[in-house]
């Protein structure tokens, strides 16, 4: 693995190819709720499979962490949903989230951060590591490993939830979240046990996978997103409006983290090239188990 660095960001290589890059010095546009990112994603065969400041929602920005209600702000970035006004609407409570601390070592990268709410209060401290994982170029694949630990610091409880617990339905993304690029819009959603499509909205799965096709190219790619099995998490999926994936903490239910709690959580991401289907990602994850 080769890792190059500058100010602003860390880029994995491995066979020639730049896998990631992972900018831990955000853009500093307030509205977008500043955070750390992954952007470009890439597979083997050296396709990006990762958008960054799409027109429609220019807070989107490859992998990232977020949380779009906490406690009545936003650190998922753009408007607020609220459900009196029956739309978005553009609130002074974009958050954000910053490196303090960050270690970088061959093929994984860990620090620590800070949440802060849009008027600048500490509210909760993350535990955040990275690494590439599983490089196969006989299979075409690699996988990303994402372990984040968010602990609470507010004397009252952070409240995590989403637009549908806040009254808009199908919308219940928090927590990470992947924009894929503009060409897989339309693509394949699919998941475990003969399930696949935006029937995966808001259900709760073991994996999801999402297939899409590269322009210029004549190539596709696929991405399988596995939770560590355990907590509770559904999916928020869209593909028809644009390629979107996220194994929401607060799809339906909003959920309370007190000071000095821990919200643990940790997700794979196999980034591979080809069309993959459900039965070859059952073989893989069989092969290679939490």
């Amino acid at each position: 693995m080769i890792v190059h660095t500058d100010e602003q960001s860390v880029t994995m290589e491995a066979h020639g190819v730049r896998l990631l890059r992972y900018v831990h010095d955000p853009d500093p546009e307030p509205t977008e709720s500043p955070k750390p990112y992954l952007h470009p994603l890439r597979t083997l065969a050296d396709d990006v499979v990762t958008v960054y400041r799409p027109h429609d929602h220019r807070w989107h920005k490859g992998l990232q962490m977020t949380a779009s209600h906490l406690s009545g702000d936003n650190f998922w970035g753009g408007g607020t949903y609220v459900h009196e006004s029956r739309g978005y609407v553009q609130l002074d409570n974009n958050g954000s989230i910053r490196h303090d601390s960050l270690d970088v070592k061959d093929g994984s990268l860990s620090g620590r951060l800070s949440w802060r709410s849009g008027r600048g209060e500490l509210w909760a401290e993350e535990r955040r590591e990275i690494a590439v994982r599983h490089v196969a170029p006989e299979n075409g694949s690699w996988e990303l490993e994402w372990h984040s630990a968010i602990t609470g610091l507010r004397a009252e409880p952070l409240r995590f939830g989403s637009p549908t617990t806040h009254g808009r339905p199908q919308a219940g993304y928090s927590g990470l979240f992947w924009r894929g690029p503009r060409s897989f819009t339309g693509g394949a959603v699919i998941g475990p046990d003969g399930l696949a499509g935006e029937e995966m909205m808001g259900r709760q799965a073991r994996w999801l996978a999402f297939h899409g096709v590269h322009d210029e190219v004549d190539r596709s790619s696929t991405l399988v997103f596995v939770p560590e099995p355990g907590p509770v998490s559904h999916w928020f999926v869209r593909s028809g409006e644009f390629a979107a994936v996220n194994p929401s903490w607060a799809f339906h239910e909003e959920f309370e983290l007190a000071c000095g709690e821990t919200l643990d959580r940790r997700y794979r991401v196999v980034v591979a090239t080809g069309a993959w289907t459900a039965d070859r990602i059952e073989s893989y994850l069989r092969d290679r188990p939490w």
